[in-house]
């Protein structure tokens, strides 16, 4: 764990699951793996740029908020308290930081601006990283 220098409340790095990781990469569909791992948040974040891709966005706000909500658990059990980094450059973060953002971007489609804001300024509050990395 590396040490905040700024005062602030510390960084949450979330556990690896190479499990679930190696079977997000093997399937054929991401469901494959979200069925297998659902706590695995980078799965849900993959159904939702799927869902989102092909058109869906109700379907993609449904898989992005599984993703969310289940990042939020694993959070907490890690430490978090509501506030502080979540770094995109420790993997383990890119699920729940994916899911976040592709929140903000089906809330958007479906018409729910507050909650679009709301996922926008959590991503950027949480993880700059994140925001210059998915950055479409």
């Amino acid at each position: 764990m590396r040490e905040n220098l700024l005062g602030g409340p510390p960084a949450t790095y979330l556990p690896p699951d190479e499990d679930a990781r190696a079977a997000l990469a093997e399937a054929s569909d991401p469901a494959e793996a979200a069925g297998r791992f659902p706590r695995y948040c980078a799965a849900w974040a993959a159904l939702a740029e799927r869902a989102l891709a092909a058109g869906e966005p109700v379907t993609g706000y449904a898989f992005a908020r599984t993703g969310y909500h289940r990042g939020l658990d694993q959070l907490r059990r890690a430490g978090w308290r509501g506030q502080g980094p979540v770094p995109w450059e420790h993997e383990p973060n890119q699920g729940f930081l994916r899911a976040l953002h592709m929140l903000a971007v089906a809330a958007a489609a479906i018409g729910e601006d507050d909650e679009a804001v709301r996922c926008r300024e959590f991503l950027a509050d949480a993880s700059p990283g994140a925001v210059a990395a998915l950055r479409s």
